[in-house]
């Protein structure tokens, strides 16, 4: 006889999702709290404070010992990369090829296509993949090393893919992943192996995806906040549609592709795979695009597809988290020894 699922049990099992929508909700109601230059000023809370708390709560619960191991893993971080880097944009050049004949916005395509030209998060990928008890290691390895490879492949595969390019800025991209990610992440580390701060009963975990909703509610604000686009009503639900559809067909692949490859990847890796091959960064992606298309008419069309596909992955990785941990589960009680 099934159980019989009630409201509460549902939050609970789902508090991650209920809380990205019920973010959605308090953005939509007064995007400017959390904007850039709102009262909450976020260009310092959310960069400093929120991301930098995440990873420092990731150096607490980290395993030294797996930390080495993780390294080694070589194939799944080739994988990985090669998936971002290679895949997405070769896929989405088809993709947009295959929409054009519905006649969206020639720059909303030009959108899409920048769009699987950037690099994954530093953020939402590895705390995503924490909470349905992936890889997290390999998820944080990956983040901070695709975030790298991005200021040297994203112009590149840029003027490859749009005959544009551009300079990141590498000096400054090098010291915000540092101060915000490798620190934060270091410092957790030595506190564990030092100290006996583990033997406090804080619950980090919740903490974290705390810390994380927070980032998404900024996120939804800055969203809610960009002015009008010159697009029509029917453009944007074009737009909307495409990168749903296009988010939801990448993260098929990556799944049903890494878990054909379980001899090398395990279902905990597989987690970690299908967050971070798929996901692409805002932080990195709208200072690119304001370089490329500095005094563009058209940028706020470009732009659109990338402010669409962040919250969006937020979202369907809320609603994946769930599955994927019972997913998880099923597939180690198959691997138990009857």
């Amino acid at each position: 006889m099934r159980q019989r699922i009630t409201p509460k049990h549902f939050i609970k099992k789902n508090w991650l999702l209920v809380g990205i929508l019920c973010c959605i909700f308090l953005a939509g109601i007064y995007p400017k709290l959390g904007s850039k230059e709102g009262p909450l000023k976020t260009e310092y809370s959310v960069k400093y404070g929120a991301v930098s708390l995440m990873f420092l709560i990731s150096g607490f619960s980290l395993k030294t010992d797996s930390i080495f191991h993780t390294f080694q893993q070589y194939k799944l971080h080739l994988f990985i990369q090669i998936f971002t880097f290679i895949l997405i944009p070769i896929y989405t050049q088809g993709f947009v090829r295959f929409i054009t004949i519905f006649g969206i916005n020639s720059w909303v395509l030009k959108g899409l296509v920048t769009v699987a030209c950037m690099p994954p998060p530093v953020s939402s990928a590895v705390i995503l993949t924490r909470a349905a008890q992936g890889n997290e290691i390999a998820a944080i390895f990956n983040s901070v090393f695709g975030s790298f490879l991005g200021i040297i492949f994203t112009p590149i595969l840029l003027l490859f893919n749009l005959g544009s390019t551009t300079i990141v800025p590498l000096f400054g991209t090098v010291i915000q992943l540092t101060t915000t990610v490798l620190l934060p992440l270091v410092l957790g580390q030595l506190i564990k192996v030092f100290t006996q701060f583990r033997a406090h009963n804080i619950p980090l975990n919740t903490i974290s995806q705390c810390a994380l909703l927070f980032v998404i509610y900024t996120t939804f604000c800055d969203s809610f906040s960009v002015p009008e686009t010159g697009l029509s009503a029917l453009d944007v639900i074009f737009t909307i549609l495409s990168v749903l559809i296009l988010q939801i067909t990448l993260i098929i692949i990556s799944f049903k592709t890494s878990t054909l490859l379980k001899k090398v990847f395990g279902p905990a890796d597989v987690i970690a795979i299908l967050f971070c091959s798929t996901h692409k960064s805002l932080t990195l992606g709208i200072p690119i695009l304001k370089i490329m298309f500095h005094g563009y008419s058209h940028l706020s069309q470009i732009s659109l597809p990338l402010l669409i596909y962040h919250p969006t992955q937020i979202i369907l990785g809320g609603l994946m988290v769930s599955q994927l941990k019972d997913w998880l589960h099923s597939q180690k009680t198959k691997r138990l020894p009857i």
